[in-house]
């Protein structure tokens, strides 16, 4: 049954929409575009293209998506996407929409990557490996690409979106998949510096350099990452929470001392006050074991490194500032959990980002 439309109200995003900084009409299309920023706009679209139309700009700033219109064609949507270094923010603001991620759109992408959503205006809905979640404004939830999912707003929505590769995430939040569908308060302490911080570099965007952007998407990613671990939910997980305490103590210990070549299990055990024995149980029930996770660990900070254009150090220098003494083995593991070379990923990021 076809919904009757939902008038875009223009009155309530006089205040957040923005001026273009240039146009580039590309047929159909209606774009602005400056050296930093992209913007796209329905508004010179005619109202049958208009679908189409989103639903390329879409899936070309995030992945691969369905979209299904929650109204007719007199659709209106407006999108602007900025590089702050490792990360991507956009602003996405739209009519209804229900968004699919299916398992036909994970079979040709390799690199996972995050969404971190924060609504503005309306209530949306996200569904993801059988939970379900609801945010209003106030809160922000996380998304995972390489499973199915369902997105969706049925009234006129604002939306800041993060979108964050799955290595430079991990590299400053542990086993970020457990985060998915949760939803986390953005209106107070952390949380509310982390999205408020997000809004301000939106607005000042146009004012920084190439480096500040990317010292800029690591401020926000340390925010994020504040804002997740001070939530009681990610401490205790489903699992004992004094069990869940020590491991999260744990797992910090060891990513506050990769760069130190002598870390071991035993150093971990004794800082954190437990038995060798007991630190080797809590990892193993995690499915990992304490010296591959300190290895990964290592090897997540070098390759947010090495995919880092403004990173100047040499690829031994980067095994070296993150405890790999050995070039040759550092290579063998690099390429075991990523499926390349170092040097492979440094030309690919930079070709990424001439």
């Amino acid at each position: 049954m076809e919904i009757s439309p939902i008038r875009f109200p223009f009155s309530r995003f006089a205040a957040i929409l923005r001026p273009s900084l240039g146009r580039v009409d590309d047929g159909a299309n209606s774009v602005m575009e400056c050296d930093m920023q992209t913007t796209y706009t329905t508004t010179d679209i005619p109202s049958h293209h208009r679908r189409q139309f989103w639903q390329e700009i879409v899936s070309d700033t995030y992945y691969a998506l369905d979209l299904r219109f929650l109204g007719g064609h007199d659709f209106q949507g407006k999108l602007s996407a900025w590089s702050l270094g490792p990360l991507s923010v956009s602003r996405n603001i739209s009519d209804g929409l229900l968004y699919k991620r299916h398992e036909r759109h994970l079979v040709n992408e390799r690199e996972e990557c995050f969404l971190i959503t924060v609504p503005e205006l309306a209530e949306i809905r996200f569904e993801q490996d059988g939970k379900d979640v609801r945010c209003r404004p106030g809160g922000f939830v996380i998304e995972r690409s390489h499973l199915p999912y369902e997105f969706s707003h049925r009234e006129p929505a604002a939306l800041w979106v993060l979108k964050i590769p799955s290595a430079v995430l991990r590299a400053r939040i542990s086993r970020p998949e457990r985060l998915a569908t949760l939803q986390f308060d953005a209106s107070r302490s952390v949380g509310g510096l982390f999205v408020d911080t997000v809004r301000l570099a939106g607005e000042r965007i146009g004012e920084m350099d190439e480096s500040a952007r990317a010292i800029m998407g690591k401020h926000l990613i340390d925010l994020l990452a504040m804002a997740v671990e001070s939530d009681e939910r990610v401490l205790t997980g489903h699992s004992s929470s004094i069990r869940n305490a020590h491991l999260h103590r744990c797992e910090h210990f060891i990513r506050t001392r990769l760069d130190n070549m002598r870390l071991t299990p035993q150093m971990v055990a004794d800082a954190c006050g437990i038995s060798l024995r007991y630190l080797h149980q809590i990892f193993e029930r995690e499915g990992i074991t304490v010296c591959a996770y300190i290895r990964n660990e290592r090897l997540s900070m070098c390759d947010a490194m090495l995919r880092d254009p403004n990173c100047r150090k040499s690829i031994s220098e980067i095994a070296y500032q993150w405890g790999f003494g050995d070039q040759a083995q550092f290579s063998r593991n690099y390429r075991g959990r990523f499926g390349c070379t170092p040097s492979e990923a440094r030309a690919g990021a930079r070709t990424c980002n001439p």
